[in-house]
């Protein structure tokens, strides 16, 4: 009998050890599976600066860092910075770096890196312009302090550190953002934020990987929006693109990858009913507005009577329907280029929108004198939500009497073109359906259709001398609800000189993989204080 129950103990002992050696390889190798994020379209561009796309924004969240930070409130807090102080006359801001902040090539961040880089930052996006326009003087106190003195007011000072969204102003070291213009990618990606990215692992376009960075010193505080203690709890990250999204549905309902950037629209319903997976539920400046960039550089859209007639193609009703979003996601009936849902958004000036017609247009281009000239309209077609737009404008500027020349290529490629300024005979464009944010919407002077005014900045090159007077009047007050009359103004010239038209807004959601915690849901992939499950 003891014999027995000797046996029968050897025998159990001797399964629990074979469930052992089984379950600890399984359980090792899911913590050590990389994450893996599809992203609406392939990288290419690898500087936040120099590249104007979402794409270039999210992976610059990874390894750069910001010295202000949006918060879930949409409120902007310290993230490099310890704190700051300003003069009784609001004309001089001083900030402080907090201790320990060192950048991937093992050197320390300084003030030095801050002013440079808010330079470069502040000579490419429409808000840094603004805030550089404005500025007397940036100087150096020691090594973890800097000064910005302003010429005058400017009420924005903390919003223009904290945008959250195209062109973020991250800090990367002087030497490289003192040397480089900004219009030119910078030759080695050197941050300090919470991963490292492996450049030669990057295939561009297909696979981008990064590792958690050993030295990075995230807040005390918890992670809240952009703002709070990015701690990197993922040992390996990889971006991937999968241009089909039934391919994209296949492999996060399957756990093949982890997150996607957007949901396929058509397949919401399914993921709605997988207890696998989880839909973001931000709205507002999370939200999606489609749009059409205009080159002002070619002719015939240098007349304001033929930008009308594109305005009047943007059939925001039949567009969103083109993009399958379920009506619990679609907003058609918004008129605000600022998005509603947040601060400045009203009806003021929108009547030109809100019964558009091709008839119209057709009237506007016979008034024009447009005589078929070619138009070169860049298609992006493997983009899952900006393909549906262009579809649905190329058929409705063909009916309107445009002399289209369709280019239809990936979003990486058309996005190239786009930051240059070329004949339409050596490569230029005249016109790209694309979408942003509310986060860059929100604020007139970050609106793509109003913040770069007369500044000549490519792709934006309009210039509107009237709308001037009143984006300064807007930048220095100070006073929140005068600034929203100010802003309503702003609106009505935008829509007035049809300088980018909108196509609608609705909520794509991001969908995760419910085993995965500490997900951040923000409006954009924040791949900080998230982990799986049992790990």
């Amino acid at each position: 009998m003891a014999s027995s129950l000797a046996r029968i103990r050897t025998a159990l002992a001797a399964a629990l050890l074979a469930t052992t050696a089984l379950v600890a390889p399984a359980a090792q190798a899911q913590q050590q599976r990389p994450f893996r994020l599809v992203l609406n379209v392939g990288l290419q561009t690898l500087d936040p600066i120099a590249g104007p796309s979402f794409v270039t924004r999210n992976f610059s969240y990874m390894v750069f860092d910001t010295l202000i930070a949006m918060d879930s409130q949409g409120r902007y807090r310290p993230q490099m910075l310890d704190n700051w102080r300003i003069s009784e006359d609001g004309l001089t801001w001083t900030f402080t770096l907090r201790d320990g902040l060192q950048f991937s090539d093992g050197t320390p961040v300084t003030a030095e890196d801050c002013v440079a880089s808010l330079r470069r930052w502040g000579a490419r996006d429409s808000l840094g312009r603004r805030l550089m326009a404005a500025t007397k003087e940036m100087r150096i106190v020691d090594g973890k302090t800097f000064v910005i003195e302003l010429a005058r007011p400017f009420g924005l000072m903390l919003e223009a550190l904290g945008k959250p969204s195209v062109q973020v102003p991250m800090i990367m070291p002087a030497r490289l953002a003192a040397n480089t213009p900004p219009t030119t990618p910078v030759a080695e990606v050197v941050g300090s934020g919470p991963f490292l990215f492996l450049r030669d692992q990057w295939i561009p376009g297909e696979r981008t990987v990064f590792v958690r960075n050993p030295n990075y010193r995230p807040r005390d505080e918890p992670a809240d929006g952009l703002a709070g203690g990015k701690v990197p709890r993922l040992q390996r990250v990889e971006f991937v693109n999968m241009g089909d999204p039934g391919l994209r549905a296949a492999a996060i309902q399957a756990g093949e990858v982890d997150y996607l950037e957007y949901a396929p629209i058509d397949y919401i319903p399914t993921f709605q009913r997988n207890r696998n997976l989880v839909l973001s539920r931000a709205r507002g400046g999370a939200e999606i507005v489609g749009a059409v960039s205009i080159n002002y550089h070619q002719p015939p859209f240098d007349n304001v009577l033929v930008r009308r007639a594109v305005q009047q193609v943007m059939d925001r009703h039949e567009i969103i329907a083109a993009e399958g979003v379920p009506p619990q996601f679609a907003r058609p009936d918004c008129l605000s280029v600022y998005v509603c849902g947040t601060f400045y958004a009203s009806e003021t000036g929108t009547e030109p929108m809100r019964d558009t017609s091709i008839t119209r247009a057709r009237e506007l281009l016979r008034q024009a004198g447009y005589n078929g000239e070619r138009v070169a309209f860049l298609h992006p077609g493997d983009s899952a939500l900006i393909n549906p737009i262009g579809l649905v404008m190329i058929d409705r500027l063909r009916q309107a009497g445009f002399n289209l020349d369709v280019q239809t290529s990936d979003w990486s490629s058309h996005a190239q073109r786009w930051i240059q300024r070329r004949p339409l005979d050596q490569g230029g464009w005249s016109l790209l359906p694309v979408i942003y944010t509310g986060f860059d919407l929100a604020n007139p002077l970050s609106n793509p259709g109003i913040g770069y005014n007369c500044t000549n900045n490519q792709p934006w090159g309009y210039c509107i001398p009237e709308m001037t007077p009143v984006i300064e009047r807007f930048e220095a007050e100070g006073n929140p609800e005068r600034r929203r009359e100010i802003a309503g103004e702003l609106q009505r010239m935008t829509i007035e000189h049809a300088i980018f038209p909108i196509s609608g807004q609705f909520a794509s959601p991001a969908v995760w993989r419910a085993e995965l915690r500490g997900v951040v849901d923000f409006g954009f992939p924040i791949l900080w204080n998230i982990e799986r499950a049992g790990n």
